[in-house]
This record gives C-alpha cells, structure tokens and sequence, in this order.
C-alpha cells in the first residue's frame, strides 16, 4: 500500500514543469497535514522534481538527467552572475542549451537566435525584444535596464530577461566556468546515478515479525532488509546476524539494528566503498536530510561502478589532473615511475616546490602506479611524507612506487621523488584497495 509520502511524491511528478507548489496547497489538495507535505516536498528537491527559486518560491522543474548536467538553468545563471530578474520570473526553471554575445548588428544577430538560447548584450531595446520574440533569454550586462514594453513580453512568453553588473567578457567567462565545473562533477559518480530506488527494495515494518522476515528470505534469496517507518523513514536494517536466537512471533524493532550506517545520494561512489569496506557491510541505504530512504547500494553495485569510472571519457580537468598533466610515465629499474619538471604554479614564494604540491605528486603517482600495475584503486589512510631537501623551479624530477606490503584489501607503498639521481623526498603511505 502506498503511503502518504509516496503518495505526494507520485502527485507532485505528475504536475507541469514550471507549476508553484505549497505546502498548504498540497496539503488541501491531497488532505494530509501540512508536515508531511513540507518533508515530501524536501525530498522532492533532493529528486531534483523541485527548486526553491529565490522572490518566486517553490516550482516544479525537469529533472536534469546525468548527460545533459552540463545544462545549466536560468535560476541556476541568477546566481552566477549575481543579477536581477526584470521580466519573465516563471521561465527561471527552464534550461539554456547555449549563449552568445550579441556584438552584432541586428540583422546578423539572427543567425544565432533559436529556442532556449541566451542572450549576453548590453542596454540594446530592440536586440532585447527581438531575441524574446525568437524564444531565447536576454542577459543585460553592465547593470543597464530594459523598457517595460521587454519587461511585458518577457512576462508574457515566461522567458527570463536579467541584468547584472558585470561586463560581457566577465559574464562570458563566468558561465564558462560554471559548465566547466558541472562538467567536472559530471565523471565524479555519486551513489544517485547507481542506487536501486525504494519503490523497487523489498522492506519491512517494525511491528512486522520474524516469521514475516523469513518469508521474505525465502521469496528473494536476500537475507538484509532496511526496515522503515510509515513515512518511509529509516528506522533499522535485519539481517540473518540479527536472526539468531530469536522466535517467529518476535516484533522486527527488537532485533533490528537501530540507528544503521547510511549515506546520502550526493555521496561519491568511492566514498561508499570506503565505508562499506571499513564497517564490513554489504548494503548501504541511502536517505535524505530527514531520513526518508530513497534507495539502497550493495557491494556488487560499487565494483560495478568501479569498473565502469575506468571507461568514462575525461570531460574536465581537476587541479590533480593540472598538476600530473606535465608528467610523463616511464620506466625505471623495473618499476613505473613519473618524470615531470617543476611549473612555475607548483612552487612557493621562495621558489621550491610547495609542500601541498609534493604531497600531490606522491600521493597520486602511488594511485596512478596501482593503477596501471596492480588493475586497483585506493582509497589513502595514511602517508607519512619526508621532506629531505628543497627541490627548485624548473628543476626535472622522478616519481617512483615501490610495494612494500600488499593484501587484497590493503597495500603499503613507498614513493620516492628525486632530482638528479638524489632523494629529494619520500612518502610512506597506507591505503584500502578498491578492485576494479
């Protein structure tokens, strides 16, 4: 039976994109009190069915789907660009697919207008209302106004027209930055993009017994449940460890274990194993900030997820693929070993390497040597580092990772950096192992 927090849940998909939600409202609507609307709602935002849009409250939205995160929104830009909305507020959840620069006369402007675009000029009326009339966006820079005939227009095809105060090259390379981000977090894969919904999880009641629990044994062949409460909250897991000892007519709540380990779906996947790895479980719920579960992750699930990271294309660079971007693989004395040269970024102000960059480079030569060497990934406990002598600019330098002990959950790794042959530095370091 599906219950209320489904229930508001189910209705509020149902709604138009670009419909305001209250709690009151779907209080009224659905009879259920405005608390259990006001968490429904929550986890709505948490989905992504939701945004809460600052001056205009509370909308349904698109949920973005994990390729086109690169999209960024209207209400999302608002706040980017630190700007004002003068017309056209319920568009603000719609998506821009691009932008250009309107540095043009209006006639070759044109060519670059189309649906779901943006905008980027300056206090130019008549590019304003023609770029609405084509179905794209309008973002004024250098804090200039609009007319009121724009500010109508925009009102009325719910299309976004903003000013901010910056310059066009400054906005230009802001929302720049912004995708380039999005796009960064895009390969960094969370327990969202892989969890098994809680529509689709088997769970059990408190007030449920044990003869119920191994019924459910039985008909799944699993032996882990989570156990939730009528709002859906998580209250406890039961597993056959639990089971031990106890009667058939036994209330689930007193053999459960209370107050379980979970996750939340922003969680990275490496993070997950990590946890699962260290506690020695085998499932994770996954619930949001109130503890309502919205699905689980089970060991198979992360090695799965493991495995597929190593195959995703590289969409963005982090500071550590910056930084191990001028290095260069090689080897030497039948180990793997990185040869790079010191960038003038990679130093301090006296001109030596930087202790935070050192720490960098030997931390991710030793991730990357198990990676090519050993098939693994890990996941860093404890490096103890040795700073023996400074190394300067320009100076060309040799990574190189030696197994001191390995298990097959654990491994403990020496990483030496030199500098014409002599050691400069070394690391110790103890790491979980994560197969691939």
């Amino acid at each position: 039976m599906m219950t209320k927090h489904e229930a508001i849940i189910q209705y509020i998909e149902s709604l138009d994109v670009g419909t305001k939600i209250s709690v009151r409202q779907i209080a009224k609507d659905l009879e259920v009190s405005e608390g259990t609307a006001y968490r429904a709602i929550k986890e709505a935002e948490v989905q992504g069915l939701v945004s809460s849009i600052e001056r205009v409250g509370t909308v349904r939205i698109e949920r973005k789907r994990k390729e086109n995160f690169e999209r960024l929104t209207f209400a999302e830009l608002l706040k980017i660009v630190d700007g004002q909305v003068l017309g056209g507020r319920n568009g603000l959840h719609k998506s821009l697919n691009k932008f250009f620069i309107g540095a043009m006369q209006l006639d070759a402007m044109l060519r670059y207008i189309e649906p779901g675009s943006l905008l980027i000029v300056g206090n130019r009326y008549q590019a304003h209302k023609l770029a609405l009339q084509h179905g794209t966006a309008v973002l004024i820079t250098g804090g200039f106004d609009t007319s009121d005939e724009v500010k109508q227009l925009a009102d009325q095809l719910s299309l976004p027209i903003i000013s901010c105060g910056y310059d066009t090259f400054t906005v230009a390379s802001m929302i720049n930055r912004a995708i380039y981000d999005q796009l960064i977090k895009k390969e960094i894969m969370t327990v969202e993009d892989i969890l098994v919904p809680s529509e689709q999880v088997t769970t059990l009641r408190p007030t449920q017994t044990v003869e119920d629990w191994q019924k459910l044994v039985q008909e799944s062949k699993h032996i882990r449940f989570p156990v939730i409460d009528e709002e859906n909250r998580l209250v406890g897991i039961v597993t056959s460890r639990d089971m031990v000892g106890a009667q058939i007519d036994t209330p689930i709540h007193r053999v459960m274990t209370k107050q379980p380990i979970t996750i939340t779906p922003q969680t990275s996947v490496a993070s997950a194993s990590h946890v699962m790895l260290w506690e020695g479980i085998e499932m994770l719920p996954i619930v949001d900030s109130n503890k309502v579960m919205l699905g689980i992750v089970t060991r198979q699930d992360l090695l799965k997820a493991q495995q597929f990271i190593q195959r995703q294309p590289q969409k963005g660079e982090t500071f550590v693929n910056l930084i191990m971007s001028g290095f260069e693989e090689e080897e030497s004395d039948g180990c793997i070993c990185f040869k790079g040269k010191v960038t003038p970024q990679m130093t301090n102000p006296y001109g030596n390497l930087s202790i935070g960059i050192c720490t960098t480079l030997l931390t991710e030569a030793a991730r990357r040597y198990l990676r090519y060497a050993k098939r693994c990934d890990m996941v860093p406990e404890d490096v103890f580092i040795y700073f023996i002598k400074p190394i300067q600019i320009d100076a060309t330098i040799h990574i190189c990772t030696n197994i001191l002990e390995m298990s097959r959950k654990f491994a403990k790794l020496e990483v030496v950096i030199k500098n014409d042959g002599k050691i400069m530095g070394k690391a110790i370091l103890t790491a979980q192992l994560l197969q691939r």
